[in-house]
């Protein structure tokens, strides 16, 4: 399974159908097993080689942030809310793909030239935007996209410029991509990779998850911030694009295993496999999960770092992906 196709997925926090059913497809030929707890975690075991050798949980996000409708107005505009950390300034005019028959959608606002020189000044909220979808009025409205239903950014996956990749849901599809390709290899020890759910919401999934995967080392591949931007200061780039692999200290929900850091770097260097160190605090990611539940764990964090990240159009580098994987790769055969 591809990148493009995961990125086309639709799968918003609390409703991974579409991405779990895909994924489970393409783990079941790969993995010794597969399993789906109640949280809707994927779960797949690759059976290692050493029985002496630890297990190792590696686990990504099958969630994507995106909306979810909560009103109408009179004339057939959809009201909604944010599942997940979204910028309004960045959704303005963007496609969306609503409910399970992906009804089109834009997300709009009141037009500049009907707008007062206070409205231009001001950032707009959620309570000012709409989803319109053609509806003639709130009745059609309401019988199309009932109060609940999930909507997804709608963006083409792209390849461009110099070996780059705009996608919506980069963040986590990078990692999802990446666990499916590990299972294609054996290893030493026994390999847990984990699907999991709603962690823009708060790391929910991956709870669960924690308390019954018996391994004693997790790590977490994710999609991280790039701020490699215009005038932004280099202090402030936090990751950039091009430079391999995002190795983390610490983040806003884990501090990684201090061994199992100055552990990975060093494999790094000996296998020549691109990678920078996170130059930042921020964000969090599964690795709190990981790191706290079913007694605890040795973790750790790879990310790929992306550009424009929680929008409609991530950026990330191809080659990035690549040494994510082998990271991981070059970590597991080496335990």
């Amino acid at each position: 399974m591809d990148l493009k196709q995961l990125t086309d997925l639709h799968g918003p926090s609390g409703n991974e159908r579409a991405v779990r059913r895909a994924i489970v497809e393409a783990a079941k030929p790969l993995a010794d097993e597969v399993k789906i707890d109640r949280s809707g975690n994927v779960i797949c075991l690759k059976k290692g080689t050493n029985p002496d050798k630890p297990a190792v949980m590696v686990a990504a996000h099958m969630d994507e942030v995106g909306f979810i409708i909560a009103g109408y107005t009179e004339e057939g505009l959809l009201r909604f809310r944010p599942v997940g950390g979204i910028d309004p300034r960045v959704i303005v005019s963007k496609w969306v793909a609503i409910g399970d028959d992906n009804i089109p959608g834009v997300i709009g606002a009141l037009a500049i030239h009907l707008q007062s020189a206070d409205d231009r000044k001001r950032v707009l909220k959620y309570n000012d935007l709409y989803i319109d979808i053609g509806a003639k009025d709130q009745k059609e409205a309401e019988k199309l996209c009932p109060l609940g239903t999930y909507a997804a950014f709608d963006t083409p996956y792209a390849e461009f410029g110099d070996g780059f990749v705009c996608a919506k849901a980069l963040d986590d599809r990078v990692g999802c991509y990446n666990l499916l390709r590990l299972l294609e290899d054996r290893y030493p020890g026994d390999l847990y990779c984990c699907f999991v759910t709603q962690e823009e919401i708060g790391l929910r999934g991956s709870q669960g998850a924690a308390y019954h995967v018996p391994a004693g080392i997790g790590i977490a591949l994710e999609g991280t911030a790039a701020g490699d931007l215009g005038d932004v200061k280099e202090q402030f780039h936090i990751t950039r694009p091009g430079q391999g692999v995002a190795v983390s200290f610490m983040d806003r929900a884990s501090i990684a295993d201090r061994e199992l850091y100055r552990q990975v770097l060093a494999l790094a260097e000996g296998a020549g496999i691109r990678h920078q160190i996170k130059q930042g605090v921020t964000g969090g990611n599964d690795a709190g999960s990981l790191q706290v539940g079913g007694g605890g764990r040795k973790t750790i964090v790879f990310s790929v770092p992306c550009r424009y990240i929680h929008s409609g159009a991530s950026v990330a580098k191809l080659s990035d992906i690549d040494d994510q994987l082998a990271l991981t790769r070059e970590y597991l055969n080496n335990l």
